[in-house]
């Protein structure tokens, strides 16, 4: 087994060959979007609503419906949102949503999004029996469903065991977006030595740690979008960059944030030279490259 730090040997970005985007494009932007299955009756993974004296309490009912709202309303709310802006995004699904909200996975294969695994079931892959059995029946139910496998991966929680990767590329995954540590996609060793690659996936232009754990008033998550997107579009006239934005259906997709969502897109479209790119995207470009 190899530790995070042996799959890849270090890179400064400044030292590498220039990575050249088709039609002159001086970066990429993909969209990451959550929709995840949660049990109604075992606990949440984020709390709105504490529970009263501190003392959880099962069925979790405000809690749950929080995050159903999102699955229920708001991803309807982000589908018209990066449609109107010409936003092709990734979408990040468990296995079992792909029965339980099978009128969103519909709805994302009629918009030809593409179907990135996100576990069988929400929760951390070290807590798993058999992460390969998982993994497949994961990448089964979503071949089942659209007719073709998946290429990426985002673990729930971004969890990863010291073999999770290489069951992920045995299973043929080709890229996983559980490492933020680059602007750019990088290739992650095997025990076998067949190639996965890592994509740039945020943490910081991300829901969750941005509304959920930090807990900032909803225009943070445009500023810090657009600040984010300025920079990388700056740096990316030298160095070719890829950003990813992620977000959750129970989050961005609430009526007092969606407005700031619109005016991410609204700032990034505005921008000329950034391609809007699904992951599959980015790593069938960046595989042209090597």
């Amino acid at each position: 087994m190899q530790s995070p730090r042996e799959r890849l040997p270090y890179s400064a970005i400044v030292d590498r060959p220039p990575l050249k985007l088709p039609d002159n494009a001086r970066m990429a932007v993909w969209t990451i979007v959550n929709v995840e299955h949660w049990g109604s009756t075992s606990a949440q993974p984020r709390m709105i609503l504490p529970p009263p004296m501190g003392q959880p309490l099962l069925p979790d009912v405000p809690n749950w419906s929080w995050h159903e709202y999102g699955n229920r309303v708001g991803f309807w709310r982000i589908r018209d949102i990066l449609a109107e802006y010409g936003v092709t995004p990734t979408l990040a699904i468990n296995g079992t949503a792909l029965e339980s909200y099978s009128r969103i996975a519909e709805e994302a294969l009629k918009g030809e999004w593409e179907f990135m695994g996100h576990g069988f079931i929400q929760g951390p892959m070290h807590k798993l029996n058999d992460q390969a059995d998982h993994i497949q029946r994961t990448v089964e139910a979503i071949k089942s469903f659209t007719g073709k496998p998946p290429a990426g991966w985002e673990s729930p929680g971004l969890t990863e065991t010291m073999e999770t990767l290489d069951l992920l590329s045995e299973a043929g995954i080709e890229y996983v977006a559980d490492w933020p540590l680059d602007d750019q996609p990088v290739e992650l060793k095997t025990h076998s030595g067949k190639k996965i690659y890592s994509i740039p996936y945020p943490l910081e232009t991300n829901d969750i740690p941005i509304m959920a754990l930090q807990q900032h008033s909803s225009e943070e998550f445009a500023k810090r979008c657009i600040d984010q997107f300025d920079r990388l579009y700056e740096d990316s006239a030298n160095i070719t960059r890829i950003m990813g934005i992620s977000m959750h259906t129970f989050l961005s997709g609430v009526p007092h944030r969606c407005k700031y969502v619109e005016q991410v897109y609204k700032h990034i479209t505005s921008k000329p030279d950034v391609l809007l790119w699904t992951g599959e995207q980015v790593i069938d470009w960046y595989k042209t490259q090597i």
